[in-house]
């Protein structure tokens, strides 16, 4: 089984953000995970889960922050997403992977610590859409999805993975009010 730990949208854009997602017939990224900014990819989350307490440690000893949503980017030509910003996202981030403590080979494989891009993914081709669809998505998604939202922080998520590549929520660690 494989975690990762996420930072979940308020409840009304969540559900605008999987609204807009379902406009693409072929976009399956519904049905693999809730819309989120990972916070800590899955490198070191072992299914021991022996990594649990340090997290709650971490969160325990954080105060609650504020996020911004921000315009769409891309990685690559792959993958389409909204940017999210809070130098408080960036020191959660590290706090979390030092207490994890994963290898370098996976604090690189998935851009973590000085390579960690906050975001919330729209679209993937590995989720079905086409490069066109993804750029189709991207002229919309001002219309859709805009204004942008600033929201606070309170807890994170730590995801599981269900079935393969489907992740669900497996626990909420409030962080320190």
């Amino acid at each position: 089984m494989q975690f990762f730990i996420g930072i979940v949208p308020p409840e009304e854009y969540k559900s605008r953000i999987i609204e807009f997602q379902q406009k693409w017939k072929n976009h399956n990224i519904v049905d693999a995970v809730e819309p989120h900014i990972t916070l800590k990819a899955q490198g070191g989350l072992t299914p021991d889960e022996n990594w649990i307490n340090r997290i709650t440690e971490v969160c325990k000893n954080f105060p609650t922050f504020n996020v911004s949503i921000n315009e769409p980017k891309f990685f690559g030509e792959d993958i389409l997403y909204l940017s999210a910003e809070s130098s408080e996202l960036f020191k959660l981030h590290n706090e979390i992977v030092r207490a994890v403590s994963p290898s370098k080979d996976l604090i690189m494989k998935y851009f973590e610590l000085e390579d960690f891009t906050p975001h919330i993914t729209l679209g993937k081709t590995y989720y079905g859409l086409s490069k066109i669809e993804l750029k189709d998505m991207e002229e919309l998604i001002e219309k859709e999805l805009g204004p942008y939202p600033t929201f606070k922080v309170s807890y994170v998520r730590i995801y599981a993975e269900t079935s393969s590549r489907k992740y669900k929520k497996y626990l909420d660690i409030q962080l320190k009010i």
